[in-house]
């Protein structure tokens, strides 16, 4: 395992995105079990994306505008759905004193959804697996599945740090109403902003 791909995989995993905001999100609401179960299905969403990439499925996203189109502006909807739903306190950041009320099941679909109707995954696994594979390799299937399980795995580790902090920070976020409503529109505008980046975003 080269350097150059644990940097890198670290550099990209933890930039904020959908799954950092979520995990974070998942933390201040329901506490630090809820965040690692959201850390693990935002990692489980990852699997798609990078199965698509293994089998040049990637490819078919790249090439057809009306794939790509379709799978972002359902991605695009569901940001702005969740946005909504923050805003009216029923989403990602609907703050819960029993930290059991919501299924772990629900989170980790709600999780896996941020992350399939994202077409951008997809491509840049496409892009990005294969630069760390050498070109003499004789089998590259078991190292980009090697380099797959690597890249789940930081990615798991550096979200469950983001929510641990996140439901560290929790008890002093949720006893200030002024603060959690600043978080709450925080929240929704960022759901929004990465939609916008989303509906922008070329193949």
């Amino acid at each position: 395992m080269s350097l150059d791909f644990l940097l890198t995989t670290l550099i990209v995993v933890i930039s904020p995105g959908t799954g950092v905001l979520y995990t974070l999100a998942a933390g201040l609401s329901r506490g630090h079990k809820a965040s690692t179960i959201a850390a693990f299905g935002c990692t489980l969403g990852i699997v798609p994306h990078m199965a698509a990439a293994i089998l040049g499925l990637a490819a078919l996203l790249h090439t057809s505008a009306l794939a790509f189109q379709t799978l972002k502006y359902l991605g695009v909807a569901y940001l702005l759905y969740m946005a909504w739903n923050t805003l009216k306190e029923q989403g990602a950041l609907k703050i819960e004193n029993d930290v059991r009320a919501r299924s772990g099941v629900s989170v980790i679909v709600e999780a896996v959804l941020l992350n399939l109707l994202n077409p951008k995954l997809s491509i840049f696994f496409f892009a990005f697996l294969p630069q760390f594979v050498p070109a003499d390799t004789a089998h590259p299937l078991p190292r980009m599945l090697e380099l797959s399980g690597v890249f789940m795995l930081v990615t798991f580790v550096v979200f469950v740090g983001y929510g641990l902090f996140a439901s560290a920070v929790r008890r002093h976020v949720i006893s200030r109403p002024a603060i959690l409503a600043w978080m709450r529109r925080t929240f929704a505008a960022a759901f929004v902003a990465l939609g916008v980046k989303l509906a922008l975003a070329e193949r």
